[in-house]
């Protein structure tokens, strides 16, 4: 009867520890999650962008090709991947879409920045319907453009967790035609 009794008190006293240790590693885990594991936005950098040519002629044919370089850096801070799908950026002028330009999909390591790189090139059909943009660029003052990026993907923490991702970021662009030099003012936004 003795034995009975400390077998049953034993077990009863494993079950209760085993419950405890359960409970303890499950609140580290959630905290672990909720802290330092917790799916981070990626930072999304914006870098100035690059006029690398423009080109106008009047005769034969009234031609125009603008090409701007445009690198984004994106900084991914998880303790996982950060994988987004193939997008588009979009280059405005005066809010009528002149330009778009393909942005593979990738991958971002754990921790790691990427360069996501792209040129655009803006054609005379889009731009020279436009009164304000033969003006401006004849006067040679400055032609101000925007440009829109959306990236969509997601952060993969240890291949288990994965949390949606959307990096958006516009830059308004001026190019000061004389001097054939840009100025551009970016800003990113980011929804998980």
């Amino acid at each position: 009867m003795g034995s009975s009794k400390r077998f049953c008190c034993g077990l009863k006293i494993c079950v209760l520890v085993t419950f405890v240790l359960l409970v303890i590693i499950s609140v580290v885990l959630v905290t672990l999650y909720f802290t330092v594991f917790k799916p981070k936005e990626p930072k999304i950098n914006p870098q100035p962008v690059i006029l690398e040519s423009i080109r106008w002629i009047i005769f034969p044919i009234q031609m125009l090709n603008i090409t701007l370089g445009m690198v984004i850096t994106v900084e991914n801070r998880n303790y996982g991947s950060f994988k987004y799908q193939e997008s588009t950026a979009y280059v405005s002028y005066r809010g009528n879409v002149v330009a778009e330009a393909p942005i593979e999909a990738d991958t971002i390591p754990a921790r790691g920045k990427h360069n996501i790189s792209t040129t655009v090139t803006m054609f005379a059909d889009k731009l020279l319907s436009d009164d304000n943009f033969k003006r401006e660029l004849l006067q040679g003052s400055i032609l101000n453009f925007t440009s829109a990026t959306t990236l969509h993907g997601k952060v993969i923490l240890f291949k288990l967790i994965k949390a949606k991702a959307t990096s958006s970021s516009t830059c308004d662009i001026s190019i000061f035609v004389q001097e054939q030099q840009t100025e551009s003012i970016c800003k990113s936004k980011v929804g998980l």
